[in-house]
């Protein structure tokens, strides 16, 4: 019995092995490296450069390896990209998860634990997102996160699929030094590049009605997220019943002020943020309840504000 993970070469995708591997839950990876990295993956764990798209490789994955569960973290995750790359973003996310199906059908594969995303909400009118909270994605990756969802859906009516969604919010931190935040896009490896290459990290908008005029978001630490993947693959393994979507959310949140005071804290690198204004679209807050999971899915924030930048700043430090 083993779980095939989906990009499991990439930041997220990695920690859920790693959280797998230590629950004595067998796995193998198909990531295509296009923004994973093979070292990422822990060598004793089988690793297949392959595309979610190849449906014959995935059919072979599945037989070679007996799989019998899928965690799907593949796809292409940039929401801003996304505008300008819309079928870029819909072929990876929507035909990818579509093909994937296929050959889970085809093999008998029928529980799957997708990664789904904040994105599907767009801009709340709420102060707390819960998962009753109407989805409005405003961007073709929110967009293409929900037809995800709904695939699972349609394929549990037509083919008996047992699955759940677990929709992310801001994945920071590390939980192991090796495996840390790669993208370009994402607050964290902003600002520490920006500290490392002697560059001044930026604030966009310090003028929001929020306590210190700085957007507020909901961090949550990759490792807890890891945690919850594997709860969620127990419980379909167990056939246990489980919602169809969990936020996984701390239903506080924190400023973009405190990451950079954290920021400066935990580097030692003395920093005034450049306040730039706000760009358009952005929400003044982002905050969800993760009660849902913590009832199903051992969800609990285990790590501090300090404790998420702190793994977050080793691990990028120790890849130099």
């Amino acid at each position: 019995m083993t779980w095939l993970v989906t990009g499991g070469a990439g930041y997220i995708g990695a920690h859920v092995v790693r959280a797998l591997a230590e629950a004595e839950m067998p796995s193998v990876v198909v990531d295509n490296l296009s923004s994973g990295h093979e070292n990422f993956v822990p060598p004793e764990i089988p690793f297949v450069r392959g595309s979610i798209l190849d449906g014959a490789q995935l059919l072979e994955i599945m037989e070679d390896h007996d799989v019998t569960g899928v965690i799907h973290i593949a796809g292409f995750k940039y929401a801003g990209v996304s505008v300008q790359r819309p079928l870029h973003t819909y072929e990876q996310n929507v035909t990818g998860t579509a093909v994937l199906l296929g050959a889970m059908q085809e093999r008998g594969v029928d529980r799957i634990v997708f990664s789904s995303s904040a994105a599907v909400y767009g801009t709340p009118d709420v102060d707390v997102v819960t998962e009753l909270t109407p989805p409005h994605p405003e961007s073709p990756y929110g967009e293409s996160k929900l037809v995800g969802e709904w695939l699972l859906r349609d394929q549990e009516i037509a083919a008996g699929l047992r699955h759940t969604s677990l929709r992310y919010f801001n994945v920071v931190g590390s939980g192991d030094p090796s495996v840390y935040d790669t993208s370009p896009h994402n607050l964290f490896p902003l600002v520490f590049e920006a500290l490392l290459a002697g560059r001044t990290p930026r604030i966009n908008g310090s003028d929001y009605p929020t306590p210190d005029g700085t957007a507020v978001r909901d961090y949550v630490h990759v490792a807890d997220l890891a945690v919850s993947h594997v709860a969620a693959a127990r419980r379909l393994d167990a056939e246990e019943p489980l919602e169809r979507v969990y936020n996984l959310g701390s239903g506080t949140g924190a400023s973009v002020a405190e990451i950079m005071r954290e920021a400066r804290e935990v580097t030692g690198i003395d920093f005034e943020p450049e306040v730039g204004p706000r760009r358009p679209g952005d929400p003044a807050r982002i905050v969800a309840s993760g009660e849902l999971a913590a009832r199903d899915l051992e969800w609990r924030m285990r790590h501090t504000l300090r404790e998420m930048v702190e793994s977050a700043w080793i691990a990028r430090t120790a890849a130099d």
